[in-house]
């Protein structure tokens, strides 16, 4: 049996990872809450790899969080997030993991970046101020991976992912991200028989979104690869496909069945005009994604319609 630790396996991601890792027999998996394990504590996640001979590691866990978030508590995100990759990486090492997995957020490039981003783009300028504190930590766990491999020869490596969606995500009202913002909105809406939804600036930005079990298959994929054919210090993760916002929000409107209007508030920033990674090297490595948008925002949204009944 291999022993595979996931760490942040209660999180949209890590729950991903565990839903396609769990169908191989031959792999056991080592799961901890963080009431059992605290990740920012670091004799404590010494003393868990000293007591299981750890083979893979999947680092998924993070604290994550919308622009409100990172605005309002920048201190938890750097702090938070460098100690958990910091103790756990320098773990691995200690207790010899044969590999780790790194994910990164596309939020690491600057702010002004070449579109599409290409992987060389990491560190040629600023970044986007309102998420910087949570960017510079995964750029350190970015640079912890590959320091640790060119000193020591830790076969540890990074993938930074798009824009995720689907089971597993955060509907908080305030902290979360767009897709499931506007599902909540939307679905709202409509139990409440309201006759528009508005919704923040003229809807011409560009996003990419990957449905997070692509990128569970994209992960095992790249732990898969062997070494020599993992170049540069990461690598992106995302659908290669682009969508404005008016045709995300037109798309969920139709998944969720609201019939009334939408209100556009041009008054309202629009924010970046374009974020879309270049993921030639993953396709070229023998992975693309295979959800298409609609079929993966519909799944989601019965996932959310029955997470809220059980609420009730």
């Amino acid at each position: 049996m291999k022993k595979v630790f996931v760490a942040g396996h209660r999180g949209m991601v890590g729950s991903a990872l565990v839903r396609l890792l769990e169908k191989d027999p031959e792999i056991e998996l080592l799961l901890r809450t963080r009431s059992e394990l605290d990740l920012t504590n670091q004799s404590a996640v010494q003393s868990f790899f000293e007591g299981n001979q750890i083979d893979e590691i999947y680092l998924a866990a993070a604290r994550v969080g919308g622009i409100h978030a990172n605005k309002t508590y920048p201190a938890e995100f750097i702090y938070d997030n460098l100690m958990m990759e910091t103790n756990i990486i320098h773990s691995a090492y200690k207790t010899a993991v044969k590999k780790l997995l790194f994910l990164g957020s596309s939020c690491i490039y600057p702010k002004l970046a070449t579109q599409p981003m290409n992987e060389d783009e990491l560190l040629t300028g600023e970044l986007e101020p309102t998420n910087e504190p949570y960017a510079l930590a995964k750029i350190a766990g970015v640079k912890l991976c590959e320091s640790y491999k060119r000193q020591y020869a830790c076969d540890f490596r990074s993938v930074m992912p798009t824009n995720l969606y689907g089971p597993g995500d955060n509907y908080h009202p305030e902290n979360s991200h767009v897709i499931p913002g506007l599902i909540q909105r939307f679905h709202k809406a409509k139990l409440n028989n309201a006759s528009k939804v508005e919704c923040w600036g003229t809807g011409s930005p560009l996003r990419e979104f990957l449905h997070v079990d692509d990128l569970a298959e994209a992960c095992l994929h790249v732990m898969n690869l062997a070494q020599e054919k993992i170049q540069g210090s990461h690598i992106n993760i995302g659908s290669g496909q682009e969508v404005s916002i008016k045709e995300l929000v037109e798309i969920i409107k139709e998944v969720v069945g609201f019939k009334g209007e939408l209100i556009w508030d041009k008054s309202k920033p629009d924010g970046t005009p374009r974020k879309l990674l270049d993921c030639r090297k993953i396709n070229q490595l023998g992975w693309s994604s295979k959800t298409q948008l609609k079929q993966g925002l519909s799944s989601t949204y019965e996932t959310y319609v029955s997470l809220e009944e059980i609420k009730r």
